[in-house]
């Protein structure tokens, strides 16, 4: 039976016991000794496009103005469970096959073999104190008993029942249940606030690793009632290809979308206002971290991620509130980093994917990833320094027939000029984003066809590489240098839907 909120008063005392029995008997097994490894906090937000975050001003203060931006960060893929498989694997969707948010096809289940081998379980392993709090993955605990904790994680606070309605939900705290109720003080962001607080001020010989995940601001966006009346009658941004008009260049699923109408562009400005306002709670969030952070003296030797698993386009091409499109709306992301060493108010230019998370986190605590990560390091990119890197990221996204306003099955390469995309039903989209940076024409039946030949074997050798050879494919140097040493190929290439 779940535990109601009157039970949960001794709960802090045994976890904290906990904790230290685990820290003594990780010294008995002869886990690594303390070192200055720095601790680790990841943000991951839930369907937060890159907005003006200004807007939210400890996110702006305590995080941009403080750390380095990333201008082309991209998602693997633009929905939840995908994207976030890829954060805690380092794999692309074509290789750990998580391709939607549900079974059979995709969710927790689906996911769930492959949780002996996380970043949870690399950073535990190295000797970092883990925890994950909020949102872990769709469906979960689908499969399992409610109690159940994944390896490698030492602190775990996830809802098991109405994720995305952020009150009356059940929570597995560290395999107990507790019920909340619907009161302001069981708003979901600020109850999992609270436990990163508590969870970044404990002492410890270890350093931490923190993954914190809020759902906002995923739909239906409820927020705090503190931020009732933050945005009131502010309309969502009315960029260049919001309603766009012309559509005969697109592919077909595209071309199908009806213009917006009055109603639709009324309730776009709704959830554009309700997200905002749940995203104050991410912000407030951001700012007691940070104030936790300072106060236990951690702060200085803490590095602070914040991103999310995908975009979220707002009447952009015609499209009513979604993700899911190659569009840039969908696949590029906000990501910030603060720490140590990070030049303040600094901006990264280089292409970066979430695969390239966990390989940064592993390097940053001196742990091991295994051979099948397929992303790259950033801390090279953090550090200023200049090495060779990827001129290409991979996009990979597969229909669901449970979701029927999803596009067709497509792979998408993303280059700094070029968003190239190859749909199963043989339609094609070229942008040339120097030119048009809105992505409004289409010119994959006009440009030149030695430039649509060499993005489609590009993107053929990333939807096809495996562990370390994707590091080779995203490369057009490398992938030069690798060509001329191979033998003659013996039929045809890569497939894109193989």
């Amino acid at each position: 039976m779940p535990l109601t909120k009157r039970s949960r008063g001794w709960w802090p005392w045994l976890a904290g016991a906990l904790v230290l029995c685990t820290a003594f008997s990780s010294a008995a097994h002869g886990e690594p000794a303390p070192s200055q490894r720095p601790n680790i906090v990841f943000i991951l937000t839930d369907d937060l496009n890159t907005t003006d975050l200004q807007r939210f001003p400890n996110i702006w203060n305590l995080l941009v103005r403080q750390g380095a931006s990333f201008s082309h960060f991209f998602v693997t893929n633009p929905w939840c469970c995908p994207s976030r498989s890829s954060i805690l694997r380092s794999q692309y969707v074509h290789s750990h096959g998580v391709v939607s948010n549900r079974l059979p096809t995709g969710g927790f289940a689906r996911f769930r073999p492959m949780e002996e081998s996380t970043v949870g379980t690399w950073m535990h392993d190295a000797g970092y104190r883990t925890g994950l709090l909020g949102k872990y993955l769709n469906q979960y605990p689908l499969g399992a008993s409610w109690s159940y904790v994944p390896p490698g994680w030492d602190q775990w606070a996830v809802p098991v029942t109405r994720l995305y309605q952020e009150y009356g939900y059940a929570l597995n705290e560290n395999g107990s249940i507790f019920q909340y109720g619907n009161t302001s003080e069981d708003y979901l962001e600020d109850v999992i606030s609270a436990k990163a607080d508590r969870f970044v001020s404990q002492s410890g010989e270890n350093p931490f690793f923190l993954y914190l995940a809020p759902v906002a601001p995923h739909l239906p966006a409820n927020h705090a009632p503190r931020h009732d009346l933050a945005f009131a009658g502010e309309p969502a941004p009315r960029t260049l290809s919001f309603d766009q008009q012309d559509l005969s260049a697109e592919p077909l699923w595209l071309q199908q979308r009806p213009p917006l109408t009055a109603r639709d562009v009324r309730q776009i400005d709704t959830i554009y206002q309700n997200r905002a306002r749940a995203m104050l709670g991410v912000d407030d969030m951001v700012g007691k971290l940070v104030t936790s952070l300072q106060q236990s003296g951690q702060l200085d030797n803490t590095y602070i991620f914040f991103a999310s698993d995908n975009g979220f386009h707002l009447g952009q091409h015609r499209l009513e509130p979604g993700k899911t499109t190659p569009f840039e709306e969908d696949i590029r992301i906000p990501m910030i980093v603060r720490g140590p060493g990070i030049a303040p108010g600094s901006t990264i230019d280089q292409l970066s994917s979430t695969v390239d998370l966990s390989p940064t986190f592993t390097e940053l605590g001196k742990a091991s990833a295994p051979p099948f990560a397929e992303g790259r390091s950033l801390v090279p990119l953090l550090q200023g320094r200049k090495v060779p890197w990827r001129d290409a990221a991979l996009v990979e996204f597969v229909h669901a027939a449970y979701s029927p306003l999803c596009p067709p099955t497509y792979n998408a390469l993303r280059t700094a000029q070029y968003a190239y995309v190859e749909y199963e039903t043989g339609e094609r989209q070229l942008y040339d984003l120097y030119a048009d940076p809105n992505e409004m024409h289409n010119i994959a039946a006009t440009a030149d066809p030695q430039l649509v030949a060499t993005l489609s074997a590009r993107l053929a050798a990333l939807h096809a590489c495996s562990g370390e050879t994707c590091r080779i494919a995203d490369s057009s140097a490398q992938s030069a240098v690798r060509l001329a040493r191979a033998p003659p190929a013996r039929g045809g290439g890569a497939q894109p839907f193989a």
